[in-house]
């Protein structure tokens, strides 16, 4: 635990993140992919080339963050990192190479009055590669919104999922890699297997449409 306040937390609260341990809600979808367009409320993209990148990527960070509902009343969310110490560039040589990557968890955050996601958050190790260049997933404490940022060749791309949680598309693909026999991560199927088991009802046969 004092490692991970050393190297993760305290670099965290520099770009303006207040890590609020185990305060996840119970019932959090442990993880979020498959989206399609129809899923996708919101975005933007930008090229390196762009000028002043870093300040136009937290603009419109916060703009999309607060009109999609990311926030609550204390500027509260979830944002995704990894187990142990375990760095962001770690995350992505891992699937480069295919090597089994550490586990990805939800953690509350708040937001605080003065932060610097894609520069300060992204240089962290955690958020991202390095100034400019972020990398992450968040979503509301209600799982009504997800946010992912990823960095391609050519720029960073950001997108809101509306509903996660209830989407056909992200459902029928959390379930098909439940049940995955190859998959190297059984940690995060076992997760995701029992987070299905235990949506009601109407949250099911949603899925099979």
């Amino acid at each position: 635990m004092q490692e991970r306040e050393r190297k993760i937390h305290r670099p965290l609260r520099r770009a303006g993140l207040e890590v609020i341990p185990n305060a996840v809600p119970d019932g959090t979808m442990p993880f979020v992919f498959g989206y399609a367009p129809e899923d996708i409320v919101g975005g933007f993209s930008h090229r390196y080339e762009t000028p002043r990148l870093v300040e136009r990527l937290n603009e419109d960070w916060y703009d999309l963050a607060a009109s999609s509902g990311l926030f609550d009343q204390r500027r509260e969310f979830l944002v995704l990192l990894p187990e142990g110490t375990r760095t962001h560039g770690a995350f992505l040589q891992d699937l480069h190479w295919g090597r089994r990557a550490a586990p990805a968890v939800w953690t509350k955050v708040r937001l605080l009055e003065r932060w610097d996601i894609m520069g300060r958050g992204a240089a962290s190790a955690f958020l991202g590669i390095r100034a400019g260049h972020p990398g992450f997933g968040m979503m509301a404490l209600d799982s009504s919104v997800y946010l992912s940022c990823s960095t391609g060749e050519r720029g960073v791309d950001v997108v809101a999922v509306g509903h996660p949680d209830r989407s056909a598309n992200i459902l029928r693909q959390l379930e098909w890699f439940a049940s995955w026999k190859d998959s190297s991560d059984r940690e995060l199927q076992e997760r995701i297997a029992v987070w299905l088991a235990g949506r009601a009802p109407s949250d099911v046969s949603r899925s099979k449409r």
